[in-house]
Parts: C-alpha cells; structure tokens; sequence
C-alpha cells in the first residue's frame, strides 16, 4: 500500500535551515505529483509546496516564496523540502502527500519548531 517516510524535522534557531525529506513507497512514485502541507497548532493544515511528477514545475505558498525550494529524485522515490531563514511562524507539523484515484495519501507528519 501506499506509504510514506517523513524525517528531517527538527529544534532551530530564527534564521536556520532544515531539509525534510519524504520516501514513498507502495506506488509509482515518479509519476505522479507530490505537496508538502503544514499544519500549526489551532490552525488548519496548509499547502506549502508542490511539484509535478516530473519535477519540471513547482508551486508555493506566498508565505514561503524565496526561502523554501521543493524538489524530487524519482530514483529514490523521495521527495525533499529545503527550508531556510526559518521563522518562528514556520513551526508546525510538515506533512507530504500525493493523490492517487482520487484519494489523497498523507505521511505521519514531522515536527518542525523555530524558536525566537
């Protein structure tokens, strides 16, 4: 079935930087699309990025322009987001997921906190 590996989360400073990374498995991974969602407490969850199955287009949130970059190796059937000058307004549960026959697949999420 189809699962998914996060890891990566972590404690940083303000201004810090983090990679999260998403393995799959259970599915093609290169072929379809996969998002990085975010959810802090009291709060619903977000889309933060988003790439195509190829990896040739990105999307992201406003919030995050400029300082996230989303990227894949379909080799690895991973999925990875790179995180820098964090803020304290990044910290949350940072969730990956991807839809399938119209179900959406999400991982366990990772804990990411920026403190001030």
């Amino acid at each position: 079935q189809v699962q998914f590996v996060e890891s990566g989360g972590g404690l940083v400073h303000t201004g810090g930087s983090l990679r999260l990374a998403c393995a799959a498995s259970g599915f093609t991974f290169s072929s379809y699309a996969m998002g990085w969602y975010r959810q802090a407490p009291g709060k619903e969850r977000e889309l933060v990025a988003s790439i195509s199955s190829a990896g040739s287009s990105t999307n992201y949130a406003d919030s995050v322009k400029g300082r996230f970059t989303i990227s894949r190796d379909n080799a690895k059937n991973t999925a990875y987001l790179q995180m820098n000058n964090l803020k304290p307004e990044d910290t949350a549960v940072y969730y990956c997921r991807t839809t399938r026959y119209a179900l959406s697949y999400w991982g366990q999420g990772t804990q990411v906190t920026v403190s001030s």
